[in-house]
C-alpha cells in the first residue's frame, strides 16, 4: 500500500475559503492524500462546513478544538493525529488559497528524498500575487534577519506551505516548542536543521487572499522580531562557550608537544 499523505489546514472564521480549498487539494491530488481540518471553534461555522465535507468524502477529516492558542498550537495538534493515524507524509497548508495545493504532487515527491521540503516565496522562480510592497518588504526583511540572526542558509524560513516526513517530525523537539504563533513556522524550520535533517526549498506561487482576514498583525510581527533575536544570542553564546573551552585545551596540547622527542637530536 502506497504511504498516505495528510494535509493540515487549520482554521478560523475561513467560513468562505474552506470548501474551495478542500476541494482544490482533493482534485491536485490522489486517493493516497487526505485533509485534516483543524479548527478553532470558529465562530462563523467552518467547523460544521468542515464536517459537512468529511460526511461526503473518507478522504478529510475535522479536529475539533476548544482552545484557541495560535497557528502552532493548531499545527502540533494536527501533527499529533496524523502522526498516531500512521501517515508518512504530514503537509502545512493555509485555508486561504493563498498556498496552491497543485503544488502538493511535486512538494510530496521531494519528500521521497528530504526531511523537510519548504515551499519558498524567495528562491529563483518563486513569487508573490496580489501584495502590496511594504507586506513584501517586511516578508523579505524578516527572513535576512533570520538568516542572519540563527546562520540559517533558507531563503523563506517564514512561509507557511511545506511538507514533513513522520520521521523528521520525530525527530524534531516538537515538545520543546513555546512559539505558538508565527514564528512556530521559524522556530520548526530551525529545530529541523538543528537536528541534522535535509531540508531543501522548492519556488512556489503565494497569492494574497481573496476572502476573509488576514490574521497577521503587529503583534505578531513582534513575537516573532522579539524570539528570533533571543534564538540569535542563544546560539552566538553556544558557540561563544564553545570557542572557549576549545582554547582552554589548547596549553596542555603544547605543553605535551614539549615532551615529544626530537628525532633528529
Amino acid at each position: 500500500m502506497p504511504d498516505r499523505t495528510l494535509v493540515i489546514i487549520p482554521t478560523y472564521d475561513e467560513a468562505e475559503n474552506i470548501r474551495p480549498i478542500i476541494r482544490r487539494t482533493l482534485d491536485a491530488t490522489d486517493e493516497h492524500v487526505h485533509v485534516l481540518v483543524v479548527d478553532d471553534a470558529s465562530p462563523d461555522g467552518t467547523g460544521e462546513i468542515a464536517d459537512t465535507i468529511a460526511g461526503e468524502t473518507d478522504r478529510v477529516h475535522v479536529l475539533h478544538r476548544t482552545v484557541k492558542d495560535g497557528l502552532g498550537g493548531a499545527y502540533l495538534a494536527g501533527f499529533a493525529w496524523g502522526l498516531d493515524a500512521g501517515y508518512a507524509k504530514l503537509v502545512e497548508m493555509d485555508a486561504d488559497g493563498s498556498h496552491h495545493p497543485e503544488y502538493l504532487p511535486w512538494m510530496t515527491e521531494l519528500a521521497d528524498t528530504s526531511d523537510l521540503v519548504l515551499g519558498s516565496r524567495w528562491v529563483h522562480g518563486g513569487r508573490v500575487e496580489n501584495w502590496p510592497w511594504h507586506r513584501e518588504l517586511l516578508s523579505r526583511g524578516g527572513n535576512l534577519y533570520t538568516r542572519l540572526a540563527l546562520g540559517v542558509d533558507v531563503r523563506d524560513a517564514t512561509g507557511g506551505f511545506r511538507v514533513f516526513t513522520a520521521d523528521a517530525l520525530r525527530r524534531i523537539d516538537l515538545d520543546g516548542i513555546a512559539s505558538k504563533g508565527y514564528c512556530f513556522q521559524v522556530d520548526l524550520c530551525w529545530r529541523a536543521l538543528e537536528a541534522g535533517l535535509r531540508v531543501v526549498e522548492t519556488p512556489i506561487t503565494f497569492t494574497e487572499r481573496e476572502f476573509g482576514v488576514s490574521k497577521m498583525s503587529g503583534n505578531i510581527v513582534r513575537e516573532s522580531l522579539t524570539l528570533v533575536t533571543r534564538w540569535g544570542i542563544d546560539r552566538r553564546l553556544r558557540e561563544a562557550r564553545s570557542l572557549l573551552r576549545h582554547r582552554r585545551r589548547l596549553p596542555s596540547v603544547r605543553a605535551n608537544a614539549h615532551t615529544v622527542p626530537n628525532p633528529t637530536a
